[in-house]
């Protein structure tokens, strides 16, 4: 037995010398390999602590640190974590209307098509906004440019340190056949109010209300880059207007996607104009005080209220009577509010109205308390499928008595794109 043992021994202090040497010219190509799979096969790990780490170090501390385990990525599905995650904007009321600004994580239950997901990322009322504000200054309020400008100075006023602004209205550019109601964005996002004061300052007027395509505008170039951890789940677009959209070459079904899928709340501030409006209607063509719809919106309104009257016969505004014009005026105000209204609930904003220009700035006092006590729910969905589908989303509260919960009513998932 003694010399079994040592014949074990020594075979041990031989092997072992050539294993070590055999292990230290191999390394560099396990290595090499390893990463190489690491990088194409395996799994990605996402989830809470990852979130955490990424988080901006100068924001004020608004996430808590996170229960929930990472959630595994399939082998093999390419999306970024920044795609996959999902952001909802949260608003909890109390019994008689207003904001509750004291709840934790665990207060929250969210699900996905009827199917409970994992809170992975929740920022707190504390977090700074990213805010497109959109002030109408079509002709239907031109005369009150000044009320504006105040209201929206109020605004910028009553936000927070951090908040950051982006300011858009209309104005006219160059047609063939004369000035063309057209977006502005006077100012990129940006905290320094300064230089959003100079552009209130500096509000034009514009002979038409391209409406839906400023929420576009929205869409597409204030928000168009991927908000950071500090702004995820928390923009918004707040709307100063009537509504009625007189010249978009876009359409209202075309802003509500466009504002779903980038993610952003909608607030309005519904400004009744009509008796201007109306006054306007009544003057002759050639005036030059009278209003006007384009081509492409008398078409809307057709489809929508008189399908079965004959194109040709809402092809130029100037050429229907008074009454007819001012038949069509009312119906469009209904149509506006009705979508200002749909637009708000399916994005998990509100609408807020002011009887005049005059009453915009406790208005904007309203929105701006609104979105300051605003929470942000992050998850990554269960379902990873690339469909492109929308998937409704629900949001449930917990251990919370006599309150009510407001949030977007879904999003659209990612496509996968072909090769």
């Amino acid at each position: 037995m003694r010399a079994h043992r040592v014949s074990i021994n020594l075979l041990v202090h031989l092997v072992w010398p050539l294993m070590f040497v055999a292990l230290l010219f191999a390394q560099p190509t396990v290595s090499s390999q390893s990463n190489q799979q690491t990088n194409q096969q395996r799994p990605r790990t996402v989830g809470a602590n990852q979130n955490t780490a990424n988080q901006n170090t100068n924001a004020r501390p608004t996430n808590q640190s996170q229960p929930n385990s990472p959630e595994e990525v399939d082998e093999g599905d390419v999306v970024r974590v920044e795609t996959q995650l999902v952001t909802v904007p949260a608003i909890v009321t109390d019994k008689t209307g207003r904001p509750m600004s004291a709840l934790r994580q665990e207060n929250f239950a969210v699900f996905e098509d009827g199917k409970p997901q994992s809170l992975t990322n929740f920022a707190t009322t504390e977090a700074p906004f990213e805010i497109a504000l959109l002030l109408d200054t079509s002709g239907s309020t031109r005369e009150t440019l000044g009320l504006i400008r105040d209201a929206a100075n109020a605004f910028i006023s009553a936000l927070r340190a951090g908040d950051r602004i982006s300011v858009v209205a209309f104005s006219n550019e160059r047609g063939t056949n004369g000035p063309v109601a057209s977006v502005d964005v006077l100012t990129a996002l940006t905290d320094k109010r300064t230089v959003l004061r100079n552009a209130v300052a500096n509000l034009g007027t514009s002979n038409g209300t391209p409406f839906y395509d400023a929420l576009l505008r929205v869409g597409d170039q204030v928000f168009h880059a991927p908000p950071t951890d500090q702004f995820r789940g928390r923009r918004a677009v707040v709307a100063l207007t009537d509504g009625v959209d007189s010249s978009s070459n876009s359409d209202f079904a075309e802003a509500r996607t466009k504002l779903s899928r980038a993610g952003v709340a909608a607030y309005f501030i519904q400004v009744s104009t009509e008796d201007y409006v109306e006054d306007r209607l009544l003057k002759d063509c050639q005036d030059d005080g009278r209003l006007t719809l384009s081509a492409k919106q008398l078409e809307r309104f057709r489809r929508l209220f008189v399908p079965s009257a004959q194109r040709e016969d809402y092809q130029d505004f100037c050429r229907m009577g008074q009454f007819e014009r001012m038949d069509i005026s009312r119906q469009l105000y209904n149509l506006a509010r009705r979508e200002m209204g749909e637009l708000a609930r399916a994005t998990g904003g509100k609408n807020f109205s002011a009887a005049s220009l005059q009453e915009a700035s406790a208005a904007f006092a309203q929105v701006a308390n609104e979105i300051g006590t605003q929470y942000s729910l992050g998850y990554y969905p269960s379902d990873k499928t690339r469909d492109g589908r929308f998937r409704q989303i629900k949001v449930e509260l917990r251990g919370v008595k006599d309150a009510s919960v407001r949030a977007r009513d879904g999003y659209y998932a990612p496509k996968e794109s072909k090769q």
